[in-house]
């Protein structure tokens, strides 16, 4: 479910949700904030997939993980080098 394969496409992987999530930190959120861009953004057909919020935290550790988000007081940003 990381990375897209055969029969799962971008937008079903955690890659893709997390590319989709970096373009919304554009500006530092925390991470109601963000879950709520998401969900807006999928019930108005601006994203295909529905993930579960656990998904969601799920792609917000990987993001984490590999140094593409950090965190600030419980507010995230995206982080750039």
């Amino acid at each position: 479910m990381i990375l897209p394969k055969k029969h799962l496409s971008i937008h079903e992987s955690l890659i893709g949700f997390g590319g989709f999530l970096l373009t919304q930190l554009q500006q530092p959120l925390d991470v109601d904030s963000l879950w709520e861009r998401y969900n807006n953004a999928y019930y108005n057909l601006k994203y295909p997939v529905k993930f579960t919020f656990d998904e969601f935290i799920i792609a917000l550790d990987f993001l984490y993980m590999i140094g593409a988000i950090k965190s600030n007081k419980g507010v995230l940003h995206y982080e750039i080098d």
